[in-house]
């Protein structure tokens, strides 16, 4: 069987996902039209060389519509005669996108393929394909409580494991400072391409707040508590802020994949190669503990243990996620998002997924470490879970 191989990940910075954002007058197709380009120009392809584009993307309507896929190779100057799809697996989109593409490698369906991400959430407001939507029958009937936003779901997990505010907050402030320190002392560099707009070219992660502290974060009131979700969890103290919260974020990512093979061929140098993958569904009400059964699942299939890993990338989507995976699996927090997480960096939910890939594999080369692990809570109680191991 092929080894399926990274060879380059390539990212904008980060904007904010609302009007006036750095990226906000940038259409999402264009954004992530840029990062194509780049996979070619820094490896010396040529589009035709590209077996197949997939690329992951959540809010599939308005400006994200028409398979969006399709648009950006289109828009890229890709030849026409490349494919492209767009996938949906909620905020696992394009980790799910890596997931096909090195499995085709795998399979011998493809010999390079490019696994992309795209989300303007200034343009595209989430939620917005649920726009006019209505519960099914058989939905209502499961869940005639009916389900809850993720927020919520923040909320239950904080409860479940006992978390303090005071907690989430701290984890929160960590996460701004090993991102800050972390983009000063140049790791993004490598990743990042800067992106003409307007008002000039944005170059940094606009997200990242290198003056966060414990104490500013505690002054914000919490976002999701309304009357009727406290009459129906009076459980809950509400601890969930836009502080210990990934913001919105416009942003798009993109990594070469291709058989080991077709690298040496080709004269590229292969950075790690993709070692265990797994896919699971949880309870849909917290939704957001996917990561813990998806972790041990893609370790029971791999062979390894938590310490055989070197780092961990685990979306930090709210605070209560990767603090309840990490008490779970009895996690070395040090190895957790050691450059920093969503909540620092940013969650464009459709590209997420192959940005924390490109921040696994640097950390990787920046320690030396073998193993890393990515993993991702998923709208609907869902997870993926990637190993790859640095070459």
């Amino acid at each position: 069987m092929p080894e399926a191989v990274i060879v380059d990940v390539v990212r904008t910075p980060s904007g904010r996902g609302k009007p006036g954002g750095a990226l906000s007058g940038v259409h999402p197709v264009d954004l992530v039209a840029g990062v194509l380009r780049a996979v070619l120009e820094r490896n010396g392809l040529e589009s035709a060389q590209i077996d197949d584009v997939l690329m992951g993307c959540v809010s599939q309507v308005a400006d994200q519509s028409l398979n969006i896929a399709r648009q950006a190779v289109l828009a890229a100057g890709f030849d026409e005669t490349i494919p492209a799809v767009t996938i949906d697996r909620q905020c696992g989109s394009s980790q799910q996108a890596a997931h096909f593409a090195a499995q085709g490698v795998m399979a011998g369906a493809y010999d390079i393929v490019i696994a992309a991400g795209v989300e303007s959430m200034s343009r595209v407001p989430l939620g917005s394909s649920a726009h006019g939507g209505t519960l099914s029958r058989g939905i209502r009937a499961r869940y005639p409580d009916g389900l809850v936003n993720q927020g919520v779901s923040a909320e239950l997990i904080a409860e479940r494991w006992g978390f303090s505010r005071e907690q989430l907050d701290a984890y929160s402030a960590e996460s701004h400072r090993r991102a800050a320190d972390a983009a000063a002392a140049g790791f993004f560099d490598s990743q990042l391409l800067p992106v003409a707009t307007d008002a000039g070219e944005v170059s940094v992660d606009e997200t990242v707040r290198a003056s966060t502290t414990v104490a500013g974060l505690s002054g914000l009131n919490p976002s999701f508590r309304t009357d009727e979700l406290a009459a129906r969890f009076p459980e809950l103290t509400w601890k969930i802020t836009p502080g210990n919260s990934s913001p919105l974020t416009d942003a798009a990512s993109a990594v070469l994949i291709m058989s080991e093979q077709k690298a040496v061929e080709l004269g590229l140098t292969p950075r790690a190669r993709f070692h265990a993958f797994a896919v699971v569904g949880d309870d849909p009400m917290l939704m957001l503990t996917g990561p813990i059964p998806a972790t041990r699942r893609i370790m029971d299939r791999s062979g390894l243990t938590i310490d055989d890993l070197d780092a961990y990338e685990v979306n930090e989507a709210f605070a209560p996620v990767p603090l309840a995976w990490a008490r779970d699996l009895h996690a070395d927090m040090a190895k957790l998002n050691p450059r920093g997480g969503a909540i620092a960096l940013g969650h464009a939910v459709g590209a997420s997924g192959t940005r924390l890939l490109g921040t696994l594999v640097a950390q990787l080369e920046a320690s030396g470490g073998r193993y890393g692990l990515q993993t991702m809570c998923e709208g609907g109680g869902m997870a993926n879970a990637t190993i790859v191991e640095r070459l």
